[in-house]
């Protein structure tokens, strides 16, 4: 509309101008009427009412139809545009027109969002079926054992009390194994599955970090590893008590389960400004770029071999991302010369 505005009074100008400079000069001629040029003048002088009105409607029709002629070419490009964003044989949308260079783009940002949206929809659902093939597979193992077990602890009556005791030990560590994956399983379907809110109180966190190392003491003589926890006196922070104890449950069951045997856990819990900044720092395997990019995604498992020590459903830093979001703070990773550090930052609620 504006350019059709700016065409009609550039016409308008042009043409009044030339009836004003005519009548002017017809005014002043002093030529003999038979004059050609006089004649000329004249017919605009004489034709004013008539003819400037009627060439400034078809002036104004003609720029009109140029216009809505392009407009419709517009319209036509930036269909064909619309039509093709889903269209996966196209890789790029390129419209025909310069001028809409800034739809072109905006085409193409949106046609990338969606594909990257899919790809990663169907990466996380390839994962989700994996997972659940491979825990179905792993719940065969430990139940097993625990029938071949308890069916020896039946059979044989006069059995020694070293290998009855043996049983039981083994029996009960393969019931604990099998409860976990039944876990896994229930973790799977109640993940994201509401939004829960948050029940803020005020928490002691250096006594929560204390505890949970010491709760951790099994996991982490079976690695002969040592935790160390770097920390004042005491600090109370705001926060959701037994979520934040899930994330940091997490992030050391995390820790433990990727350390190198014989080497130290770091917790570092420090006071800022702004918040408070929890920092799980452990020595092993390190992290490849393209997988920290990953690591907080659903059913994303750092190893493929899906032992008993590290085996998961992929969803502890998922959902300690979630929870560490919900604090409006942040979670990120760092993996470099074999070490490994998970940060968190917990701002003032």
């Amino acid at each position: 509309m504006q350019r059709i505005i700016a065409y009609a009074f550039l016409y308008t100008f042009i043409l009044v101008g030339i009836i004003v400079v005519g009548m002017s000069l017809a005014s002043r001629v002093t030529w003999y009427y038979t004059n050609p040029i006089y004649q000329v003048l004249s017919f605009f002088e004489r034709g004013m009412v008539v003819y400037v009105p009627v060439f400034l409607i078809c002036g104004y029709l003609f720029i009109v139809y140029l216009e809505l002629r392009k407009a419709y070419a517009y319209v036509d490009d930036i269909s064909y545009g619309v039509q093709n964003i889903n269209n996966r044989s196209v890789n790029m949308i390129r419209l025909n027109y310069e001028d809409l260079s800034e739809i072109n783009a905006l085409l193409n940002s949106i046609k990338s969002d969606i594909e990257f949206n899919e790809r990663a929809a169907k990466e996380a659902e390839q994962r989700k079926n994996d997972l659940v093939v491979y825990l179905a597979h792993d719940l065969k193992t430990p139940l097993t054992s625990i029938i071949g077990y308890l069916t020896l602890l039946r059979d044989e009556k006069d059995i020694p009390q070293k290998s009855h005791d043996h049983y039981i030990e083994v029996t009960l560590d393969k019931a604990e194994r099998l409860e976990d994956l039944i876990n896994e399983f229930f973790e799977i379907t109640r993940f994201n599955l509401t939004q829960q809110v948050l029940e803020l109180s005020y928490v002691d966190m250096v006594r929560l970090l204390e505890q949970l190392t010491y709760e951790f003491k099994p996991m982490l003589k079976n690695k002969n590893l040592d935790c160390i926890l770097h920390a004042p006196q005491s600090l109370e922070m705001k926060c959701d008590i037994q979520k934040m104890q899930r994330v940091l449950d997490n992030l050391l069951r995390n820790a433990v389960n990727y350390s190198f045997e014989n080497t130290e856990i770091h917790i570092t819990l420090t006071q800022e400004e702004a918040g408070h900044k929890i920092v799980f720092e452990n020595k092993g395997n390190t992290i490849p770029k393209e997988k920290l990019d990953y690591i907080f995604e659903q059913f994303f498992r750092l190893d493929s071999s899906r032992t008993s020590q590290t085996g998961g459903a992929g969803l502890g830093l998922s959902i300690s991302k979630s929870i560490v979001e919900q604090h409006q703070g942040t979670i990120k990773v760092d993996s470099y010369d074999e070490r490994i550090i998970f940060e968190v930052f917990i701002p003032q609620l």
